[in-house]
């Protein structure tokens, strides 16, 4: 079925749609906007946790906005899907090169934003965003740790609360999906169980060519199977019973984006009680959002752009109480 206009008026296409929307409220700063295009119950999940209400995610990006005034968004990649013949899902890539003023003196910043919206009939009903904060730490000169003791986690509420999906390829957190590049989906959902769940991390080259490029958080792009297995320890290290979920899961081909790309949204869920990256272990559990977008070529998963806040995660470990010794974790 096609997608009705009302979808996405007065735009050409949802593509079309988020990257004019996000231009206007981020760009040309119509914070006032976000009340014409925000539902006033709509629910944003974020790495610090849940905000309900549109007054919430205006003095959000008008905190945010205020922060780096000159702040520039490009839109990197749009991957959208129909949700039903009056909506639609889209994971917004954005990227990002701002100056700050540290000391009088410039500080360039290069960072990744995406964001996950679904849009019905022209209004934001839910978002799923996450951002690389960690970037700006490690280009501003600042400590992690320092910047995420500033920072309160207030937790989730509503879909992120609930037992992911039984089948995210019928119906994901933003409801029912087409069935579309099924192939495809079915392979990066077994390369998420076979290599990010079930550690057979060997099996990336069965995925993977040896050319792949995965680029990360920290404004970093790793290269080839051997730099995406050491990647991924790093990231499950302190986390060693760490399980990705998958919550939704949208495809997207357009020949201007290089092809066919597939955006996962994922939860991990882990303990911290591996490796103490982050401070003293505390042995409670952690939900990780983050999204990744695939690029699929000729079969394979050519490219990956996997972002989620690392500074919000520090902000939720130290939430809980540092009470955990464990001596056989080894």
């Amino acid at each position: 079925m096609p997608l009705d206009p009302v979808a996405y008026q007065p735009y050409e296409d949802p593509d079309d749609f988020i990257r004019e929307v996000t231009d206007r409220i981020w760009v040309q700063r119509d914070i006032s906007y976000i009340v014409d295009n925000y539902e006033p119950d709509s629910i944003v999940h974020g790495g610090l946790g849940t905000v309900v209400g549109r007054d919430g995610v205006i003095e959000g990006s008008l905190m945010r906005i205020a922060q780096v005034p000159q702040h520039v968004g490009q839109a990197e990649d749009v991957v959208w899907e129909a949700r039903g013949d009056d909506a639609f899902l889209s994971s917004h890539l954005v990227f990002s090169a701002d100056t700050h003023i540290v000391n009088g003196v410039p500080a360039p910043i290069r960072k990744r934003t995406i964001a996950n919206c679904l849009y019905r009939r022209g209004g934001m009903v839910e978002e799923w965003v996450v951002r690389d904060d960690l970037a700006d730490c490690l280009q501003l000169g600042l400590d992690p740790a320092e910047v995420a003791r500033g920072l309160r986690f207030r937790g989730y509420e509503g879909s992120m609360t609930e037992p992911a999906p039984a089948d995210v390829l019928t119906a994901g957190d933003s409801g029912p999906r087409p069935d579309d590049h099924r192939p495809e989906c079915e392979m990066v959902l077994e390369f998420i169980e076979e290599v990010w769940n079930a550690r057979r991390l060997h099996k990336v080259t069965d995925f993977m060519p040896r050319d792949l490029f995965l680029h990360t958080i920290g404004d970093r792009t790793v290269l080839r199977p051997d730099g995406y297995q050491r990647d991924l320890l790093n990231q499950v290290a302190p986390f060693p019973d760490a399980r990705f979920e998958v919550r939704d899961i949208q495809t997207n081909y357009a020949e201007r984006y290089a092809g066919l790309r597939i955006a996962v949204l994922w939860v991990m869920k882990g303990s911290y009680r591996g490796v103490p990256e982050f401070g003293p272990l505390t042995g409670q559990p952690v939900d990780l959002i983050g999204v990744s977008q695939f690029l699929v070529q000729g079969g394979r998963i050519t490219r990956e752009i996997r972002v989620f806040d690392q500074i919000a995660l520090r902000a939720q470990i130290n939430s809980h109480e540092s009470s955990f010794t464990d001596t056989n974790i080894y």
